[in-house]
This record gives structure tokens, sequence and C-alpha cells, in this order.
């Protein structure tokens, strides 16, 4: 496109600038994010400013325009959202590319990125390589914009100016007029397509779907679907083999999906590995299937890149108009309603094991619906203080008498009433709430039983037990946050038990020795939690330094009296015998069952026989009653 209007004015037009002549703008709140991303775009030749919130971007912005934005979402105050906004309502920022950096994926927040203004969409974590050809991308687009607008305006003068020349002047004129449409299509389609696959891109996906659901709006015997893809294992192949590889991939994955679809069809790549598929004409859900089955098969097959074979699969998320439509009639003229709903249900594909389909249930956006906002509430209960703790007693079998607590979190939510753990811990260990949540138990749990010991409701052998989360667990500086907790709260790192899972430990092998000889120098024990249900190796117990096990609530729930329900738990109190640890049996419910662990000669349990978990006030009355079982 350029090119042919740099054929016409060789004399006017330069090719391009140095990057060392380009301004970007950074905007992020995460000071590590801004250095790390200023400090490699510098390296390769860009001039970076930096802005830590979106006032500061826009003062920035109004000091000297840049030449392009690089912008986070998610920021205090005011989000990428509101900057992008008002930068493009005002004219003289309208014209300046804006790249939303997120790690936002959802569907919904892209398409809101564009709907603002945005030239472009990257997902965190991203690759440099990725980045910088966006930005170069971007930056090409904007010196076309205006090379073109250049060329127009020196093309009108052209125009008055040879008025009087007749047809010479008209022969001219119309072989500029030429190129210049010329360059506009070329612009046009740039815009519209993938660069790298030449497929159609989100915007023009966007169009063609609006056309196809106002078509079945006016036609009743006209049916589609809407298939939504993403290639499973990508990242592996990526990372392991380049991204020139991943590249050839995705061509190859495009041009193998194409086979199996028809003129009316379209094929879009969304971006990264995502695609679409618009299935026009399609007769029913059956046929939709079928498609998606055929796709599925042809990718069993490898494919050959650079004389390397790759075996990938896709997984894929199916919405069919008609039903769609019943279900949704107010919403059916979105587009991006049927692209956010195929998506979900490429992802519950995933969910069922990969390189599969499934077909869109109206429940699916419901439960979306419901995690979002659960995760919203969640992020500020922390901040309102609505968890609280509650305190399981852990229970010297042979005495009868309480040994210890184990702490376990609950969220009291305004609306929710008290939610269980089950519900809202595996949202916060995604989100990375688990962090300051994880914090603010271990604080918390320490301070109460170090009141507990100041008002002489314990001994001086009562410990308090806590739960640590993978997330928590690799924490580089986690030693030292728990060395602050027990110095803010004046608790003995004696009196303090904390509690993992074998997977824990296995996920984690070259960290967990290092830090886990670092809680043993510091006195605090360790457990290992739900015992018998995991990797259950005895190498992992001799590597490490365990002081406790705890066998799995449901070994000691199956316990009815008989010999022959014990299972496993003769031989994991021989092991803890072996190896010089405790043993604490989880889930005790039945008097059977308390007889059963103590003839077994197993020294501490919990459950329900003993105590439900207890808020902390309930437990002050507990300790004054001293009780014994």
């Amino acid at each position: 496109m350029i090119s042919s209007l740099i054929r016409a004015f060789p004399s006017q037009v330069t090719s391009s600038i140095s990057t060392s002549q380009r301004d970007i703008l950074i905007v992020d709140d995460t000071p590590e994010n801004l250095r790390l991303l200023s400090q490699m775009l510098m390296q390769h030749g860009y001039n970076v400013r930096k802005a830590r919130n979106g006032k500061m971007a826009l003062m920035a912005v109004q000091t000297m325009l840049p030449d392009i934005i690089l912008l986070d979402i998610m920021m205090p105050n005011m989000d990428g959202y509101e900057v992008c906004q008002q930068l493009k309502s005002d004219p003289k920022t309208a014209q300046i590319p804006v790249v939303f950096l997120s790690a936002l994926d959802e569907v919904m927040d892209k398409v809101n990125a564009f709907k603002v203004g945005g030239a472009d969409y990257i997902t965190k974590p991203f690759q440099i390589e990725e980045v910088l050809t966006r930005v170069e991308h971007q930056l090409s687009l904007k010196q076309a914009e205006a090379e073109i607008r250049e060329l127009n305006s020196r093309l009108e003068e052209r125009v008055k100016e040879r008025t009087q020349q007749l047809q010479a002047v008209v022969h001219e004129l119309e072989l500029e007029i030429q190129q210049r449409k010329q360059a506009e299509h070329q612009l046009l389609e740039m815009a519209l397509h993938d660069a790298l696959t030449g497929l159609p891109n989100r915007v023009l996906l966007a169009q063609r779907l609006q056309n196809t659901i106002t078509r079945a709006s006016l036609d009743p015997d006209y049916h589609f679907a809407v298939l939504f893809l993403d290639c499973d294992r990508f990242k592996v192949i990526n990372d392991s083999l380049g991204h020139r590889v991943g590249d050839q991939l995705l061509v190859a994955l495009a041009s193998r999906i194409q086979a199996h679809l028809q003129s009316e069809d379209t094929l879009a790549r969304l971006g990264g590995d995502e695609f679409a598929i618009i299935l026009g004409n399609s007769p029913d859900l059956n046929h939709a299937t079928q498609v998606a089955q055929n796709i599925l098969e042809s990718l069993e097959h490898p494919f050959q890149l650079e004389e390397c074979e790759v075996f990938t699969n896709v997984s894929i998320g199916i919405v069919f108009g008609d039903s769609y439509r019943t279900l949704h009639e107010r919403n059916a003229d979105q587009p991006e309603h049927l692209l956010r709903d195929a998506d979900n249900a490429m992802y519950r594909a995933k969910e069922g094991g990969r390189g599969t389909y499934h077909v869109f249930d109206p429940t699916m956006h419901q439960i979306a619906l419901e995690r979002l906002n659960l995760e919203t509430e969640l992020r500020y209960a922390l901040n309102r203080n609505e968890f609280l703790l509650h305190y399981q007693p852990i229970v010297h079998l042979k005495s009868g008498k309480i040994q210890g607590f184990e702490a376990l979190i609950r969220w009291h939510s305004p609306t929710r009433g008290l939610v269980s753990p089950s519900q809202f811990i595996p949202i916060t260990e995604e989100t990375g709430l688990i962090v300051p949540l994880g914090q603010w138990v271990l604080k918390e749990a320490c301070s109460q039983l170090r009141q507990w010991q100041k008002l002489g409701l314990v001994n001086d052998s009562m410990s308090i037990s806590v739960n640590l989360t993978a997330h928590q667990f690799t924490q580089v500086d986690f030693c030292q946050q728990l060395d602050q907790i027990l110095a803010e709260t004046g608790l003995s790192p004696h009196h303090l038990k904390l509690e993992i899972t074998e997977s824990t430990i296995m996920d984690n092998q070259r960290s967990a020795q290092s830090i886990l000889q670092q809680l043993k120098s510091r006195h605090i024990s360790l457990s290992i939690d739900d015992f018998g249900t995991g990797y259950s190796s005895l190498s992992y117990l001799h590597a490490f330094p365990v002081d406790i096990l705890k066998v799995d609530r449901s070994f000691v729930q199956s316990l009815d009296g008989s010999r022959e329900k014990l299972g496993l738990i003769p031989a994991i109190f021989s092991i803890t015998q072996a190896m010089g640890m405790s043993a604490i049996a989880e889930g005790i419910e039945t008097a059977i069952q308390l007889d059963q662990l103590r003839h077994l000669n197993y020294e501490f349990g919990q459950g329900y026989f003993f105590s439900k978990p207890l808020p902390s006030e309930a437990v002050v009355e507990l300790l004054k009653q001293d009780p014994q079982w």
C-alpha cells in the first residue's frame, strides 16, 4: 500500500523513522512491570516514558505527545478504560494509538478495550517479541496514515494547480486518485485481517457476525452457529521450539481448519492461539457438532514443521444461533454475547479433558456471572474485615484433653451469609488473593493463641495449626513474613504448626527443602495434611523434616469396629512410629471410631465427636469447662 504511494512521490515521503525517535508512554501501577517493560523497550532503541496511574498519564501526554501508549487496565482511581476514553475525546490526543496490556483475558474485557478506542490488546504475561511486533505494527499504521494524509493534502494542491491543464491534468489526477484508493483499500485490509495468517481479525468477525444475526432475524429458514477454538499446548510448543515454529503452527492449523469449512463460513483469528468460526447456513446443531468433530479428527495427525513433527489439538465451544436466540431474546443481536458464551463453552471443553467440544448451556453464563460477582466481593471482603477464624480442637486421645486447635477460615458475607471455604478458596488461589488472605489467617491465628495464653486459658503445651496453600509456601519471602508475624503477635514459634499437602511439597521440591529447613530451624512443626490421598511416598518423608502426619478423614470415617475396615490406618501409624513422627486422625465422629484409634495407639485426633469448628468466643467457654473426652 505505502510502497505504491512512495513511488508516486519519491522525493517527498520517507520510509520510516528510527526507533530512537519513537516515544512510548507506559502506564502501569506496578513499578516492577514499568521497570521491566521500559528496560526491554529501551534496549530496542525506543524512548520510553512511564506513568504510575491514569492522572499522571494524562499529564504526561499533555506535556509531550507520545507516538504510542501501552496502557494497563486494572489501576486504582482511574482504570485504563477511562484513561483511553479521555484520550480519544480530546482531538489533540485522539490519534495516539493505545495498546492495552492486561492480565484480564475474558472476551468482554477485550471487547470493552476496543469499544473505548483501543488499537490492540496484549494479554499478560506476554512475550517481549509480541510486544515489539505489535508496537511496531501500530507505529507503522500511524505513520502510514500520516503519510496518506500528507499525500492527500498534496494531491488536492496538485488538483488545484493543474485544473487549467485540461487533458494532461485529468490523466495525472485520475492516476493519483487510483493510487489513493488503492492505499486506502490496503489500509482497510490491514485493519481487518490478521497479519500472520491473513484471516479476518476480531473486528471483521464482529461485522460478519452482526450481518449473520441480522439475516437470521429476517429469514426464519436461515440458521447459523458460532465455534470458539483454542489451541491446546500451544504455549509449550512456542516455549520449547520457538516463536517462529509457533507462528508456522498457527498458519498450518488455520489451513487445516479451513479445509473443513464452506465458502459461506468465516474462519477468523482472534489473537494468540484463539480462532472463531461462523458456520453460515448451518441447518441444525448436529451439523455444527459434526464440523467440530471433523476438525478434531483432522488434528490427530501431526504437523511437519522445520523437520520436526508437532502434535496439537484444539478445544471447541459451540453456540447454535436458534437455541441461543430462544434463550437470550433480548441480547441475541449482540455479537460479543455470542462470542462470550462460545468462549465459556470452550473453557468447559478444556475442563473436560481438552481436545474435545462442548455446546453452550445457558447455565454456564449464570455460573460465570456468579463466579465474577463472588470474585468481586472477595476483593473487598478482606478490607472490610468479613473473614473470621473458627477453631477445631485437636485432642490427646489417651487423656481426652485438648492439645491444640486447627484454625479454619470462614467468610461471613453481608449478602451471602457464612460462605464455605470450598466455595471461595479456589477463587482466591486463582486470583492471587490467597497470599494476603493467608497472611491474615496466620497473623490472626497466632494473635488469638497468644491472647488465650495471656488470659491463662491454655497451658504452655497448647499449639495452633494453620493450613498453608502452595501459593503461600512458594512465596520467596514467606519465612520473613512469618518472622514478622511472630514478632508482632509475640507468639513463640514452638506453639505454631503449619499444615501443607503432599502435592505442595512434591510440586515444589526445589524450594521445599530450603523452606522446610528454615521452618525447622525456627522450631516450627510441620504437618502433612490429608495423608494417604496423594503421593503417599516414603521418599519425601525421608528427605524432608516432617513432624506430623494427619490421616485423611476418608480413612477414619470408614471405621465401624471391625478389622476389615481399618485399611491403611495401622500402616500409617507404623510409618510415624518408625520415623519418629506423630499422627493425628481427622474426622472422628463416633465413639467406635475413637475406641479403635485408641487401641491402635493413635496419639491425637479431631472431629465432630469432640467439637465442630468454633468461633473464638465459644472456644473461650470450652476452655473454661476444661473438657475431657
